[in-house]
Formats: structure tokens, C-alpha cells, sequence
């Protein structure tokens, strides 16, 4: 039984922890006996070595923690050029030694006004993301990609307390794979929709999501999903999300066992709608962890497709790193288990500097403006912390 004070007691011990939401709630990590700060030279050692280690049959016989989207690149052979960034690590994953469960309401609650915060700042205005749209557009006119994800990150100089963002985020606008980190130097606050993979036994399952709409007055799931069903953008950009993951898991899956489970649902947040499928299949024998990851990381919902293509194509253009943006989330198992989301709809604060990053799916029957106003729909709950 968590004791009243004691989010409050361990967010002013600053020791470093970190929480996950579960079914029944969310999962609290910590007291960690290591910490792996993730490079392109041991990535791979690391997630070999991860689930070959003796499971003692404890909730804390794993790792957790986060893959950065440059060093998913990396891992499968994609290069980033040097990019503007303020050298936060590629990835870190820890070892907890404390597992503990907390209800689905987090009693925590800071008084205090956020210390010196400033306006947001945008990367790309409109008339600029118009310009990198348009090249886009030609790219998708010549088939060198048929879906591809604009990126635009809102940043500012803020010292926040994490925790009480985390609560009042999951209070508004909770999310299946909302988690927070808090370290020494930085903290990540998230309310990620989306699970890219969740690994049990020889079964695996991904949840894509591709659509969203704004919530208004008038509108309601059953509206919404009439609203993407009758949409020509809004189904192409689904269904061509779908086929890509469906093809990533039948590269490590049994032939003819990969389904789709949930066909085009609805799921509503605070702000927004959004159109989901889940697919699942059974794992061929002997694929490794690693085999896993190459395979579905970065995930294509939030790169574009198809997604080596469309991924060459946006490390041409971006200029600023995406640190964690579009990486993933999550652990992995001694057993051999896993689970991990796709990092968006998420704050990196990192010696005082907040980034938000958003992006949105341009397809040949996309509208600029369109696009440009709903990466700021994915960023206002996130945005809202700060008032």
C-alpha cells in the first residue's frame, strides 16, 4: 500500500524514478541499481544482453527506458546528418529494484508558480512549413514516398516540476501509454496514445494509429467515425499505415498468422480523435529481441510510408535533432517479454529547456494549412501545463 506523502516524499528526495501506466493503473520504478546511457557502439550488445540475463521470477527482472529516434536510425542502418540539438543522450535505460503500484488518481500537486517561464517558440511557421509541404507534395507526385510526417517542435526555458505535470496531464488527458521519467538533469512527461509493440510469449501486437480530428460540441465518437470513414485523406493515410505495420510484423512472424484485430476504431483524448487499428501475429522460432526492434522501430505511423524511403527523405530536411521524439519507450523483459510505445504527444525538459514536438501525415489529398493546424491540436494539452 502506497503511504499518502509518498509521491510527494520521493519527488523531493531526488532520486530518480519513473512511472507507467498499466491497466489496473500505473507502475512506479525505482531505487535503480543501473543506469545505460545508450550509444551507437553498445545499442546492440545492450538489447542482446537484456533478456538473456537470470530471470529470479521478480516484477524488477527488466529494463526501462527509452530508444532516441537518431539511435533507432542507427540500428538500422539510416544515417542523420549533424543536426542542431543540445546533446541530450541518445537513449537511457535503467534497472529498477522497487516496482509499486499506484492508483489510476495521483495525489500530488505543487502550489508553486512555474519558475521562469517563457512564451513557446515555433520551429517552422506556416509560411516556412508550406515551403518544406509543397517539396514534400512533389516527392509524394513521384513516387518517391506516398506518406511522410512533418515535424514542428515548440520549445522554451522553463523549470518544472515533472511529477506535477505528469498528474495534471493524466487528470486531463489520459492515455494507454502515458509514463514520465524523472532524472537527475532531465525529465520526459508523455501522454502517448500509441503501443508499437507488446510482446508476450511468441505473440506480439501493434496498435497504429493514423487519423485525427478535432473535438468539438457537436461531435462524438460515433460522428467521428463517420467522419473518417467518409474521408478520402483521413482512410488513405489509415490504410497505408496499416499495410506498413502489418508488413513490418510478417517480417518476424509466422507466414499467414499476422491479423488484424481491431479494424479502424475510435479512441477519444482531451482535444482530439483518433482513428486506431491493432494488429497481432505469432513470432517465427528463434527471433531475438533485437530482430523484434529492427523490425518495428522507428515506428511507421509516425515517419510516413514506405519507411526507409521516407525516412532518408526527412533527415535530408530537418535541421534539429528529434531526441526522443518518434523513438520508443518501454521495457524489456529478462524473459524475453516486451513493451514499448511510440514517443509523442510528449515534454523533454532538459537543463531547463522544454521541447514539445508534433507532426502531421502529408498525402497527395493533404492541405497545408490543414496540417499545419493540427500539429498544434497534438501540442495544446501539453502546451496548457504551463499556464
Amino acid at each position: 500500500m502506497i503511504k499518502k506523502n509518498y509521491l510527494e516524499n520521493l519527488n523531493k528526495s531526488k532520486k530518480p524514478f519513473i512511472i507507467y501506466r498499466s491497466n489496473k493503473g500505473f507502475d512506479l520504478y525505482t531505487d535503480f541499481s543501473k543506469k545505460i546511457i545508450l550509444t551507437k557502439n553498445n545499442i546492440e550488445r545492450f538489447i542482446n544482453q537484456s533478456n538473456k540475463l537470470k530471470s529470479k521470477n521478480k516484477e524488477t527482472d527488466l529494463f526501462i527506458g527509452f530508444f532516441g529516434y537518431e539511435i533507432l536510425n542507427n540500428l538500422i542502418g539510416i544515417k542523420v546528418k549533424k543536426q542542431k540539438s543540445f546533446k541530450f543522450p541518445k537513449g537511457i535505460f535503467y534497472k529498477p529494484e522497487t516496482k509499486q503500484r499506484l492508483p489510476n488518481k495521483l495525489n500530488y500537486k505543487n502550489l508553486e508558480i512555474i519558475k521562469s517561464n517563457k512564451p513557446f517558440k515555433i520551429n517552422i511557421n506556416k509560411a516556412s512549413y508550406k515551403v518544406i509541404f509543397d517539396k514534400f507534395k512533389k516527392k509524394i507526385k513521384s513516387g518517391e514516398t506516398y506518406q511522410i510526417k512533418i515535424c514542428t517542435k515548440y520549445s522554451n526555458k522553463a523549470q518544472i516540476d515533472a511529477l506535477d505535470f505528469f498528474c495534471r496531464l493524466v487528470k486531463s488527458n489520459m492515455a494507454p501509454e502515458a509514463f514520465m521519467i524523472k532524472d537527475k538533469n532531465y525529465s520526459i512527461i508523455s501522454c502517448s496514445p500509441e503501443n508499437l509493440i507488446n510482446k508476450k510469449n511468441d505473440f506480439i501486437t501493434t496498435k497504429p494509429i493514423a487519423g485525427t480530428l478535432k473535438k468539438t460540441k457537436k461531435l462524438n465518437r460515433i460522428k467521428a467515425l463517420a467522419f473518417f470513414k467518409k474521408n478520402v485523406k483521413e482512410s488513405k493515410e489509415h490504410n497505408m499505415i496499416v499495410d506498413m505495420e502489418r508488413s513490418d510484423l510478417s517480417r518476424i512472424c509466422k507466414t499467414g498468422s499476422v491479423k488484424i484485430l481491431k479494424k479502424k476504431i475510435v479512441e477519444e483524448y482531451k482535444d482530439l480523435y483518433h482513428y486506431v487499428s491493432l494488429i497481432g501475429g505469432r513470432l517465427k522460432k528463434n527471433i531475438s529481441s533485437l530482430d523484434i526492434i529492427k523490425a518495428m522501430m522507428p515506428g511507421g505511423s509516425v515517419i510516413g510510408c514506405p519507411k526507409i524511403s521516407t525516412l532518408n527523405l526527412l533527415n535530408i530536411q530537418e535541421k534539429e535533432s528529434r531526441n526522443i521524439y518518434t523513438g520508443s519507450f518501454g521495457y524489456i523483459k529478462f524473459n524475453g517479454d516486451m513493451r514499448f510505445n511510440i514517443i509523442i504527444r510528449s515534454i523533454l525538459n532538459y537543463k531547463n529547456n522544454s521541447e514539445i514536438s508534433v507532426a502531421s501525415g502529408v498525402v497527395i489529398d493533404s492541405n497545408a494549412k490543414d496540417e499545419f493546424n493540427e500539429n498544434y491540436i497534438k501540442a495544446k494539452a501539453l502546451i496548457d501545463l504551463y499556464k
